[in-house]
């Protein structure tokens, strides 16, 4: 709904107006990118008057009599480039709107340039749009997807971070939940475990909180955009957690549909990446092997199948894959046998009163055909997803990495050695043996001896593992 109202000049879009939009120019850095492309199609931006989306530091060409809508970081550069666009007279007005709110001294930069410029009557609206987090579902969000790295676990536990590095790692988390809650509306209890960097968060958010608060008039949780927020007594509540509480759950290999698919394939922002197996067929000696087609999809909230199945685990989702490609293929005979019929010779009475029946049979089975081309799209989509998880599947032993590890994190009795496990070539890349392996290390009450320790290190390292890992995890219990 905000991004929706930002495209729309920053006022609510009307329902029944049946004017054309007005046409627009979107442009974007990366950072906007990511946090368009997982809720809103082309088409739909389509819909809403952009004509053409660009990135903000790509080479653009004039278009004066369009306004552009910018929705970027605010940046050193970013701004450069923005000032660079109002000197060269770009577009025929500006929106601006960014991610994070900007300070005060970019603001002025902006506006010297827009004054340098002679432009000042065209940058129609400054907005702080306070967006920067990623929506991939209807409940579910992820702070940041470029430089990730730099906010990460890894990040935080480096030995040797600096304070200052700390302090802006912290503050881009804070920065980013500050955004959701302004979104939201709504102003949240706080819980954090003591003494982490979960901490740190909840002091600088409760704190960035309160001084917002402060300002009656600017306060961005009153006023008429968000309704009561100030005096809604629902308040949510925001338990901030140290991923060290537990660290086994993202080294499990897990069975369910959505993880498989983010475990095991590429995929980021709702988009899976495969690449085609071009077939089996050998090509004559001496040829160039074939180059693989790279395919992508979107796993979207639009997608039925993935919304019922997501959860699901991975032997039920190839059943329902099967199914409804039954049901399809059902529909499909349907109205190619109706075509048959309507080729029908004579001029017998049974066949026109056959034909009237069959007319209406057809008007429907043609009026559900973009329906059915849809349908077709959607199984063609999860048949390759689920093929291409299932090859993994196969060729990893992910399905007894999975009960093996399971067994391990529920304390119950192992059918078979773990050494077994990591000493079988077939079973899984080094990755999926050292994961099984510090699962095992975690989960367990007390550490393995020295001597066993050996052992494992031993087959772990004949297994082809970078033995790193374990030294941290070892230090960390």
């Amino acid at each position: 709904v905000a991004l929706k109202r930002m495209l729309n000049f920053n006022v609510p879009p009307v329902k029944n107006s049946t004017g054309e939009p007005v046409w627009k120019v979107l442009i974007y850095d990366r950072f906007g990118q990511d946090i368009i492309s997982p809720l809103l199609s082309v088409k739909e931006l389509r819909d809403m008057g952009i004509t053409l989306h660009l990135l903000l530091h790509s080479d653009r060409d004039a278009i004066p009599d369009v306004p552009a809508v910018y929705f970027v970081m605010p940046t050193e550069e970013n701004i450069d480039r923005m000032c660079q666009d109002l000197r060269n007279q770009l577009y025929e007005s500006y929106y601006l709107n960014f991610i994070s709110a900007i300070s005060r001294s970019k603001l002025e930069d902006i506006a010297n340039a827009a004054i340098g410029a002679n432009a000042v009557t065209q940058v129609a609206k400054v907005f702080d749009q306070y967006l920067n987090f990623i929506t991939l579902e209807d409940d579910m969000f992820v702070l940041c997807n470029q430089n990730k790295e730099l906010v990460s676990y890894r990040a935080i536990n480096r030995p040797d971070i600096t304070d200052t590095e700390m302090e802006t790692i912290m503050d881009t988390i804070v920065d980013s939940l500050f955004c959701f809650f302004v979104t939201l509306g709504a102003i949240p209890i706080i819980r954090c475990s003591r003494g982490t960097a979960a901490e740190m968060v909840a002091v600088k958010l409760d704190k960035k909180l309160r001084e917002n608060l402060r300002d009656a008039r600017n306060s961005l949780f009153t006023g008429d955009t968000l309704g009561a927020g100030q005096f809604s007594f629902q308040r949510p509540l925001l338990v901030l957690v140290d991923r060290n509480i537990d660290l086994a759950t993202p080294l499990h290999h897990s069975w369910t549909y959505q993880a498989l698919v983010h475990d095991v394939l590429d995929f980021h922002l709702n988009r899976v990446n495969l690449e085609e197996s071009t077939g089996t067929e050998s090509s004559p000696a001496g040829a160039r092997p074939k180059k693989k087609n790279k395919k992508s999809y979107d796993l979207t909230a639009s997608d039925k199948f993935w919304q019922k199945h997501k959860g699901s685990p991975f032997p039920e989702v190839a059943e329902s894959v099967q199914q409804e490609l039954e049901s399809y293929r059902a529909q499909e005979d349907e109205v190619k046998r109706l075509k048959g019929i309507m080729g029908i010779e004579g001029e017998d009475e049974g066949a026109i009163s056959m034909l009237s029946d069959n007319t209406a049979k057809l008007t429907s089975a043609v009026s559900s055909l973009p329906e059915l081309l849809e349908k077709k799209r959607l199984i063609d989509l999860h048949t390759n997803v689920a093929t291409a998880v299932l090859e993994h599947i196969k060729s990893r032993k992910l399905d007894v990495y999975f009960e093996y590890e399971e067994k391990i994190m529920s304390k119950s009795t192992l059918d078979k050695s773990l050494l077994d496990v990591i000493s079988d070539p077939d079973a899984g890349t080094p990755e999926d043996k050292m994961r099984l392996f510090l699962i095992y290390y975690i989960s367990s009450a007390q550490a393995p001896s020295e001597i066993d320790l050996e052992q494992y290190k031993k087959a772990l390292m004949d297994a082809g593992c970078n033995l790193a890992p374990l030294n941290y995890i070892k230090q960390w219990k």
